[in-house]
């Protein structure tokens, strides 16, 4: 086709039948949500969720508003407003089967960095129930050495001092808290949408930390009237490649400038805990539980893990793509054994899940061919990733007396990863990750002192202090660095542990 339909809501009634799109009146929503970091994950996952319910007959009411703090956001929000905020999903099957549907939960977008007070307002607004945040790992301002709020952050310090031209996504949410408590309006509830571990208890102490240095007064109230529901989030979403713009404009003449594509399966559970109502999200699969622990706890030790195994020893190894990684026999075993020897004793009870069944299911998604999710994208910022998907592994085995080879393996190829930073044909790797300097310094000393790389204590603690893991870690390093071709240490520790 040479036509190119640009996706906008005057043209939706012209998109070829095999587009799914939004059947629902658009021009009733209004915001319920605002979020903040609009990226691909969010329109796979909360703005699915969303777009579904309101083609089920779903209230008006919960129509999102996205909000970008940064600079780097105007290029979304600027595609997103000329496509009357509208999107394509693009879900690629395993079989080679694609599904198109056209979202339309979205219906506006603010530019924090331009105007401040307009996402204040729009996060006081009474309609506005629900603030949720997909902002990464590093958005939550943590202090590393205390766990608490890093005041001494410089957007921090602005905040503080100019409480309504706020930068940071804490002093958002306090100035518009602080609105609503004046005009004697209930709390929006906060509901992080990251991947990080008790992501609503972590979120919590973060903003009432951030309030504390404003107003203690608001801190109380805070703490008192604002909820902070626990999630887990699932659904692997790589990032949009021009392969997939191009396929909208071959298959269906449709010009989306900015799609997302994401495998079949989704998952959200959520603890049923909201200050102001929310949507009826479990109409359309979300799962609501009083406690979401064991589910997150899962998902981080299994597939965030998984991720981390495949994607570090591959990377060393030579593969380019997670479903390359999984398609290679050895790996494929080996991630098999990691799950069922380490990280499967040490998890907990989980209601309504078969853990086997959820584990083929993993293996199954990571090799998707259609999803092709690169290595280098699963292994940025490792150095905030393995201290909460993987390390914990380790340190319950060894308080168990559990294995500990499968993991620890993981961990010296990283040394040599970051100590390299090439695969074993010496091809350069992709590193993004905050410590990349730190980390490639450490590993440098290897070579005269094994555990050199441990001693980064910010993402190891004290793990260089046990003799069990330091014997065995110096072991793996030693074979890395002398073959990395990690395939010989792959099938020797198979070997080792099936015959132990």
């Amino acid at each position: 086709m040479n036509r190119q339909l640009p996706l906008t809501q005057q043209n939706l009634d012209q998109l070829p039948s095999q587009i799914a799109r939004p059947t629902y009146d658009r021009s009733r929503l209004t915001t319920g949500i605002v979020h903040v970091g609009v990226g691909g994950f969010h329109r796979a996952h909360e703005a699915f969720y969303t777009d579904q319910l309101l083609a089920a007959g779903g209230d008006p009411q919960w129509g999102i508003c996205g909000v970008g703090l940064r600079e780097p956001d105007r290029k979304m929000a600027t595609i997103l407003r000329d496509q009357d905020y509208l999107y394509t999903l693009i879900v690629k099957r395993p079989d080679g089967g694609i599904e198109t549907r056209v979202i339309g939960s979205i219906v506006d977008f603010l530019m924090g960095c331009d105007d401040p007070a307009a996402v204040i307002d729009r996060m006081a607004d009474p309609s506005t129930k629900i603030v949720s945040l997909t902002i990464t790992e590093g958005g939550y301002n943590v202090d590393p050495a205390t766990g608490e709020f890093n005041a001494s952050n410089p957007d921090a310090q602005h905040d503080i001092d100019h409480p309504l031209q706020p930068r940071l996504v804490f002093g958002f949410m306090t100035a518009a808290l602080a609105k609503r408590r004046q005009q004697g309006l209930p709390a929006f509830t906060v509901q992080s949408c990251d991947n990080i571990q008790h992501n609503g208890d972590l979120t919590r102490k973060m903003l009432i930390g951030f309030a504390r240095l404003q107003d203690p007064q608001l801190a109380d109230w805070i703490e008192q009237e604002v909820s902070f529901p626990n999630a887990m989030v699932d659904r692997i979403t790589p990032v949009t490649s021009d392969a997939d713009i191009d396929f909208l404009r071959t298959e269906f003449g449709l010009d989306d400038k900015w799609p997302v594509a994401c495998e079949p399966f989704c998952q959200w559970v959520v603890e049923d805990d909201f200050s102001a109502g929310r949507p009826d999200w479990q109409d359309v699969g979300v799962q609501f539980v009083p406690d979401v622990t064991p589910y997150e706890k899962m998902k981080l030790r299994l597939l965030n893990a998984g991720h981390s195994v495949l994607g570090i020893l591959g990377s060393v190894f030579g593969h380019e793509t997670i479903d390359q990684a999984i398609g290679d026999d050895l790996f494929a075993q080996y991630l098999r054994q990691f799950f069922d020897r380490e990280a499967t004793p040490v998890l907990d009870a989980v209601a309504g899940i078969d853990l086997d069944e959820y584990k083929q299911t993993l293996i199954e998604r990571f090799g998707n061919p259609k999803i092709r999710d690169s290595l280098s994208r699963i292994c940025l910022e490792s150095s905030s990733k393995l201290p909460v998907f993987l390390i914990p592994t380790i340190r319950e085995n060894l308080a168990s007396g559990g294995s500990i080879r499968y993991a620890t393996l993981v961990l010296a190829a990283w040394c040599y990863y970051s100590d390299k930073q090439v695969d074993r044909h010496g091809k350069a790797l992709e590193i993004t990750d905050g410590l990349k300097a730190e980390l490639h310094a450490a590993a440098r000393k290897t070579g005269d002192d094994p555990l050199a790389f441990l001693k980064v204590q910010s993402v190891f603690g004290d793990l260089a202090e046990n003799q069990r893991f330091t014997k065995t870690y110096a072991d793996l390093i030693d074979r890395i660095y002398n073959n990395p071709d990690v395939t010989a240490t792959l099938h020797a520790i198979l070997s080792d542990e099936s015959n132990s």
